[in-house]
């Protein structure tokens, strides 16, 4: 019988946290999974954040009463908004949030400007506003907000040719400056890396946090790393069944494996 461990809820508005999921489960192969996809109000990226702050507390109170014993807000919008809140409300739980990549970038920028891909939410948030100051006041930052693109993850149109050229003619200003760290700054956005990786390449590096997310689990972890059954459990607000054939879609098949039951509705 394997020894217990953790039992790790993970949120976002809808499929774009999978992508720290994947890195989870690859760094506590044995953490029990919990994932909730608020795909009822998704996206966040255009709600107020008194609207997002309603719901994270209300998802993080659900997600502890399914037995998780660390929270991932897996959403840098709702992080923006609601991860102080959370973790007051939560006091004995721990809570890690997503930011956006800003101090890795800074840091390996060789020409001294980068650009952060964001939700609109996150990029008027004051949350991103003093990473930039904090990370990367000494660099050239370009926020360059990203409306529809949460949507188009949402919805599995990754392979548009359309959308490529759009994407193409949006980066193009920053990469003209010379920007060459570009920081996803929305967990959604980790699944456009084939679309954005050709158009970025020769001239500057994606930047993405999931990796350094799940080593932040790691270390609160109360539990070793292949402790547990890893077993995945998924939830939603509305369609469930959209997220087993997410997994598929999204290259996710180890975590399909890991499904416990077929994923079901959440009243939250």
């Amino acid at each position: 019988m394997s020894a217990p461990g953790d039992t790790i809820g993970v949120f976002d508005s809808g499929l774009g946290g999978l992508s720290v999921l994947s890195s989870i489960a690859r760094s506590l192969p044995g953490a029990d999974l919990i994932y909730f996809a608020d795909t009822a109000h998704v996206p966040y990226g255009n709600k107020s954040d008194a609207f997002i702050r309603d719901r994270v507390l209300k998802i993080g109170r659900q997600l502890v009463e399914h037995g998780c014993t660390m929270i991932v807000v897996a959403c840098n919008t709702a992080t923006a908004a609601a991860v102080s809140a959370l973790r007051e409300s939560l006091p004995g739980v721990p809570v890690v949030g997503v930011e956006p990549g800003i101090k890795p970038a800074a840091k390996a920028s060789k020409s001294g400007r980068i650009a952060v891909l964001t939700t609109t939410s996150t990029a008027r948030s004051e949350r991103l506003s003093r990473l930039i100051r904090r990370h990367a006041a000494a660099l050239a930052v370009d926020v360059l907000p990203c409306p529809g693109w949460a949507t188009r993850v949402e919805t599995l149109q990754l392979d548009d040719a359309g959308f490529a050229e759009d994407v193409r003619q949006h980066l193009a200003p920053t990469l003209a400056a010379g920007a060459d760290r570009i920081v996803l700054g929305c967990t959604h956005y980790a699944f456009l890396t084939p679309v954005l990786e050709p158009i970025v390449a020769g001239r500057a590096l994606l930047v993405d946090v999931a990796d350094a997310v799940a080593r932040q689990c790691q270390r609160l972890s109360s539990a070793p790393a292949t402790a547990g059954r890893g077993r995945l459990t998924l939830l939603a607000s509305a369609d469930p069944g959209r997220l087993p054939a997410a997994l598929a879609a999204l290259g996710l098949t180890r975590l399909a494996a890991q499904l416990a039951a077929p994923a079901r509705l959440a009243a939250v």
